[in-house]
């Protein structure tokens, strides 16, 4: 049978592929695919300032992840820039200043590959907590805020009208963005967190009828990601984060063929 590593590694995957499917579908409806990319971007820094001042990783890339999410919200107000302008601002910034940090702590040894791509089979029992509650708190906050955040992706207007608050409501998502990428970055790294959150839910789009069936169809993708990704690590010893994404590309390339199918069966 599988060796307890595989296990931890599969149950990490399984909590990770729970919380970034509902959330990987607001990113694809509201279009926020690169704000993903530069949370994910701004992690590296959290990283290196987690080692700087011996605190929790998790912890430090929520910190300075929300801190980016917020100044973007920020900026977006006092600036005439485009969002995608400032997107690339942030991202590349506070990528470069994270990378400049690294080269001074050269009494530090780091796993440049390992923050990169993540190792998901080096994850412990303290990990799966980390997973497992926060991911639990992420979904049950996603849950309160799910109408004002829906009605405002929808219409923005219409909701601001209605008083459901969707500047705030919008701070909150970003929040819990940040918090996504605080307890998976040790599992997928910051170059593929963006993938788990993009890739099931671009799946389940080709699928979904409503809302309801693209989050359920996104999570079933982002579970049967990890469960082919990590299977396939196992046999061909290749790496597990990438694995992982590569499997999630291979379902969503099922998915349009399967559309196209289904479409000329109905002509």
């Amino acid at each position: 049978m599988f060796d307890d590593f595989f296990i931890r590694a599969l149950i990490a995957g399984l909590g990770i592929a729970l919380v970034t499917g509902p959330l990987g579908c607001f990113v694809i409806w509201r279009r926020l695919s690169f704000f993903a990319g530069t949370l994910a971007h701004s992690s590296l820094l959290g990283v290196t300032l987690a080692f700087s001042f011996d605190i929790n990783i998790s912890f430090s890339v929520l910190l300075i992840s929300s801190a980016v999410a917020l100044i973007l919200l920020r900026l977006q107000k006092a600036t005439k820039l485009p969002s995608d302008a400032l997107l690339g601002l942030l991202a590349h910034s506070s990528l470069a200043i994270g990378l400049v940090v690294i080269g001074y702590l050269s009494y530090i040894r780091f796993d440049i590959m390992g923050l990169l791509f993540g190792d998901i089979l080096a994850v412990n029992k303290r990990d799966l907590l980390v997973i497992w509650v926060g991911g639990a708190i992420i979904l049950l906050i996603l849950k309160i805020i799910w109408k004002p955040l829906f009605a405002s992706t929808v219409n923005y207007e219409l909701a601001e009208a209605e008083g459901m608050k969707p500047e705030k409501i919008n701070a909150i998502f970003t929040i819990l963005m940040a918090a996504v990428i605080a307890i998976s970055i040790k599992m997928v790294g910051i170059l593929l967190i963006t993938g788990m959150l993009i890739i099931p839910a671009a799946m389940a789009r080709n699928f979904a009828n409503n809302p309801q069936q693209m989050i359920i169809l996104s999570i079933v993708g982002g579970i049967l990601a990890v469960i082919i990704g990590l299977y396939s690590s196992l046999q061909f010893n290749s790496a597990s984060g990438p694995s992982i994404i590569t499997a999630a590309l291979v379902l969503f390339i099922l998915s349009i063929f399967n559309i196209k199918k289904l479409k000329h069966l109905k002509k």
